[in-house]
């Protein structure tokens, strides 16, 4: 007990775990927050006039069917407009009885197919006008990354206990505290037991907070995400005791963690857009993540016959791991003797 307090005060003292502590909840709470943002003003057409300058007194009024209309005093305040790089201004001038446009050349492609086609829009602007419109809802933007995001922010939050244990062993590494570790008398469960609860108790948090955050789940799925959040961040504790055992220093502990980070997320990030099934899929499932991602995913969509496979899946990774690292520890002792 008192080795855990020990581990509790490195940990609070440290601000790198902390801050991958809070940036989980932190980012979920952004994404409901987006929910409510309307982003559609960004696919808008913007034009740019000069006052007294276009053919009809009506065509400003016709540009501003199609998006906002800014009027300019002089040819330099439209040209700036037009040319700066925050902006797609589309830049609208007379040309006889038409009109013609002017753009920057940098805008996205809709707004430069949009200004070739503006002035024969123009042109047959009273045929356009008998005919029938009908307007669609305007789809969420973000609601297609919605399944993909939370699940993704979920992982980070599961497997940040990678992160702790492995920083926590290699600080100790430095310190010269490992030496004195190894001639304690623990057995090889209990220092497991004793360095992975640090990762696992602060994983297992994030998770339930950002799970609450992102989802809201009946009371038996939210008892399959909780079972899925527990296993997870027992296998990630015990990868980052991996990564604390192998690391030299600090910088090559970093460099690991990014890879092993970079893996947990783009493994089942990759396998959902593409949809990866068979024996593929089956290998996927090496990288525990996965079955994780799969879990959280079907609990989302209300499957739980693959959420309960999935949580046999990372059983096993967590006896797997927890055993490989035992006999690892145990052979090292005994080489030493």
């Amino acid at each position: 007990m008192k080795g855990l307090k020990y581990q509790l005060k490195s940990v609070l003292k440290d601000k790198f775990c902390l801050m991958t502590f809070l940036l989980p909840m932190v980012v979920a709470v952004a994404l409901n927050f987006m929910g409510f943002i309307d982003l559609s003003s960004l696919g808008e057409h913007h034009f740019g006039v000069l006052k007294n300058d276009l053919p009809p007194p009506h065509t400003a009024a016709w540009l501003e069917r199609y998006g906002p209309v800014t009027v300019y005093e002089t040819q330099e305040e439209l040209t700036a407009a037009i040319n700066e790089p925050s902006t797609n201004i589309i830049g609208v001038k007379a040309d006889g009885a038409s009109i013609k446009t002017v753009v920057a050349g940098d805008e996205l492609d809709i707004f430069r197919q949009a200004a070739v086609t503006l002035p024969s829009l123009y042109e047959q602007r009273e045929w356009a006008e008998k005919v029938e419109i009908q307007t669609l809802d305007r789809p969420d933007i973000l609601e297609s990354f919605q399944d993909i995001f939370i699940p993704a922010v979920l992982i980070v939050a599961m497997f940040m206990g990678c992160t702790f244990n492995a920083m926590n062993i290699i600080s100790e590494k430095e310190d010269g505290v490992a030496f004195i570790n190894e001639i304690l008398p623990m057995t090889p469960s209990q220092y497991i037991l004793q360095k992975a609860a640090v990762g696992f108790l602060f994983g297992s948090l994030s998770s339930i907070v950002t799970a609450c955050i992102c989802f809201q789940l009946h009371c038996q799925n939210f008892g399959l995400m909780l079972v899925l959040i527990v296993l997870s961040s027992f296998v990630a504790a015990l990868i980052g005791l991996f990564i604390g055992k192998l690391s030299e220093g600090l910088m090559i502990g970093v460099v690991y963690i990014k890879i092993v980070m970079l893996l947990f997320l783009a493994v089942p990030i990759v396998c959902a857009l593409i949809g990866v099934s068979g024996p593929l899929a089956v290998i996927c499932n090496i990288v525990p993540s996965q079955p994780a991602f799969e879990g959280i995913m079907a609990l989302s969509a209300g499957n739980t016959k693959t959420a309960l496979k999935d949580i046999g899946i990372l059983a096993v990774h967590c006896i797997a791991w927890f055993a490989l690292y035992v006999l690892l520890t145990t052979r090292r002792k005994k080489q030493s003797i």
